[in-house]
């Protein structure tokens, strides 16, 4: 329907990024790295919007993991007599302005005034690249760097990894796996897991140094939200099982501990391998 003149439009747009920078959230001034918000909102500014734009993203993801697929929201309110923009300039005007930095604008369309892209959300898939096969870590592809992790100590044991990769399905207190922060005491650590798949996979370019003996495997996690790291430590304990260091019953142990001091040291697994892949509504 016809909004008024001076109303705001609700537009949603799909981002994807390499994260060269510091996580999605806005930083604040005085820091040195910047997050994909402010890349945004700073290249909002093109479109001469009567006032401040501000995006809701629907991921808040850590500095170092990327994004396939995130989603925001943005409210643009025009002056008088000007046009509205259609999604299709809105992706345009956003990108041109975004070209230097690894962030694009996917696509862009008109929502619902009730829609939220974090609060609308039903689910949240994530995937966890990792790299078998280096002795080292300066044996990985020049390519692959920072886009995956290449855990030390040989081979995993992916069947170990499956098998405990089960306890984690379901609804459960997650208070082991989710890190301290500032936010921690006022958010609840009861989650729901829908999907824990580890499959391989393939590489960028991968077929140019099959002779080397590399395996690139995929940790895919679907739930509705997670706990601030969730996802990196959930990867993190997996991969000792498949190290030898844990047993697959001991993530069951772990959870209901429900102690986020529990975790095993040094266990999380790094930012780089993490990629949002998709956020359904």
């Amino acid at each position: 329907g016809a909004a008024p003149a001076l109303g705001p439009w609700p537009m949603s747009v799909t981002i994807g990024f390499v994260l060269l920078c510091s996580g999605v959230m806005e930083t604040k001034s005085d820091q040195a790295l910047v997050g994909v918000q402010n890349y945004l909102e700073k290249a909002a500014q093109s479109l001469k919007a009567i006032t401040p734009i501000k995006f809701h993203i629907s991921s808040r993801t850590d500095s170092g993991v990327h994004a396939l697929c995130n989603a925001a929201h943005l409210d643009i309110q025009r002056a008088p007599g000007k046009a509205e923009l259609s999604g299709e300039q809105l992706q345009h005007s956003l990108n041109c302005q975004l070209s230097p930095e690894p962030i694009r604008i996917l696509s862009a369309h008109r929502v619902p005034s009730t829609f939220h892209a974090r609060f609308s959300a039903l689910s949240r898939t994530y995937i966890y690249r990792l790299l078998l096969g280096c002795a080292h870590h300066s044996q990985v592809p020049v390519f692959e760097k920072d886009l995956c992790w290449a855990p030390a100590g040989g081979p995993l044991n992916i069947p170990a990894m499956q098998e405990a990769a089960q306890f984690l399905l379901g609804t459960h207190d997650f208070s082991t796996f989710r890190s301290l922060s500032s936010d921690t005491p006022f958010q609840s650590p009861v989650r729901t897991i829908l999907q824990v798949d580890i499959q391989p996979s393939s590489g960028l370019l991968s077929h140019h140094y099959e002779h080397r003996g590399l395996q690139f495997w995929e940790v895919e996690v679907r739930g509705r939200s997670f706990v601030y790291r969730q996802v990196r430590r959930m990867v993190g304990a997996l991969v000792a099982v498949g190290q030898g260091k844990l047993a697959p019953h001991h993530i069951k142990e772990l959870l209901e501990v429900k102690d986020p001091l529990a975790f095993p040291a040094n266990a999380m697994a790094p930012a780089s391998g993490l990629f949002l892949k998709a956020v359904e509504y």
